[in-house]
């Protein structure tokens, strides 16, 4: 029995992974582990881990109720950050794939979690050195959570464009916006959740994947919304880790407001069609980012992701007012108009220099400075 752990809603949250680079030809290196240490000889009080390969660390933000207190935090988290990486000649990017490393020459960070998904998934669990943000939304009790889940999975194409920073991997041009997506893809708990109407529900089917040796814990679950019981969340996994860190700030200002219009809207219920165009939408977006199309199969209607974006924002007005977050609404609408993201800056970082290594050392520049 899962026991969902209450907490206020609209609390927020985020988590970012983030690319552990040389400074000779900005390659992946293995680099975490000296910088956690130098990181402990600071008392801190933040949340900096490793992940699930040694050229990954991940940083976790306090809980929140205003983006700005979010971003101050953030920016005073990069600060020691990048003190520490200049010490040992590291550098850190964001981006939700490193262009050229290889996944072979990745290292399993020894940890006992992490060396189970390798023993279990081979050289998927190298190949999951790609990097997100999660986003972590406060909700009262497990049926709101469930709720909220099936609610947001209608904006996912949202999440993935404005986010898409992965179009490079392993040498390559992917013709994708975001191609990070397509490495959890291979997992067999990928996906979307289960159309389960109560945390009841969710229970009993999470009781029966026990029961079978399927999962162990939540965390077996790579969906790209899950409710977190022990947070007491529901949680965005699909971001790509955006260049800077104001862009990850303004992602989750915006799941916030989006949670709060459905709370607002009570007659506003899960409807299982959503699904029916789900997977058609969700490669839409990590394809073609901004220039996508997404199909309402509610409504019968297919539209640019772009439109579909600007209209929801307009839809958030009234409740981005009331939660002082329309800051963020007017800064993604400009966004959206212009329709370029972090991976359209890659690109044209690429075709200005020829070099993905000049590539990557413009993203932890980026990063470093927030520039």
């Amino acid at each position: 029995m899962l026991d969902f752990t209450s907490s206020a809603p609209l609390t927020m949250g985020v988590e970012l992974e983030l690319q552990v680079v040389n400074r000779l030809d900005y390659n992946l290196t293995r680099g975490c582990p000296d910088l956690l240490a130098v990181l402990g000889k600071t008392e801190h009080g933040y949340d900096i881990k490793p992940e699930i390969t040694e050229s990954m660390i991940e940083i976790a933000t306090s809980v929140h109720v205003n983006h700005r207190a979010m971003l101050a935090e953030l920016t005073a988290m990069r600060t020691l950050l990048v003190a520490a990486a200049d010490k040992i000649n590291l550098g850190l990017a964001g981006g939700g794939a490193h262009p050229f490393q290889h996944w072979e020459e990745q290292r399993i960070t020894p940890v006992a979690r992490y060396h189970l998904v390798s023993e279990l998934y081979g050289y998927l669990a190298k190949q999951f050195t790609v990097y997100g943000q999660h986003i972590h939304v406060g909700c009262a009790d497990g049926d709101e959570a469930v709720r909220l889940t099936h609610l947001l999975a209608r904006y996912i194409p949202h999440f993935i464009a404005l986010s898409a920073s992965s179009p490079f991997y392993q040498g390559v041009d992917t013709a994708f916006q975001s191609s990070r997506l397509t490495s959890i893809n291979a997992f067999p708990l990928s996906g979307c959740m289960p159309f389960v109407h109560s945390w009841d529900e969710f229970n009993a089917y999470y009781q029966k994947m026990a029961s079978l040796n399927i999962v162990a814990s939540m965390k077996d679950f790579y969906w790209d919304i899950r409710p977190k019981p022990e947070y007491g969340t529901v949680e965005i996994r699909v971001c790509d880790t955006p260049l800077g860190i104001e862009a990850a700030v303004q992602l989750a200002a915006y799941a916030q407001t989006l949670c709060k219009y459905f709370l607002d809207h009570r007659e506003l219920s899960p409807v299982q069609d959503i699904y029916l165009t789900y997977s058609y939408n969700r490669f839409q977006s990590c394809r073609f980012g901004l220039a996508g199309v997404v199909i309402d199969p509610i409504r019968n209607a297919q539209l640019p992701i772009k439109d579909d974006i600007l209209h929801t924002l307009d839809m958030l007005g009234e409740t981005a007012r009331e939660l002082g977050t329309d800051d963020v609404i007017t800064t993604l609408r400009e966004s959206a108009i212009k329709g370029n993201s972090d991976a359209d800056w890659l690109r044209a970082a690429y075709a200005e220099t020829g070099s993905l290594s000049e590539v990557v050392r413009r993203q932890a520049q980026a990063w470093m400075s927030n520039s």
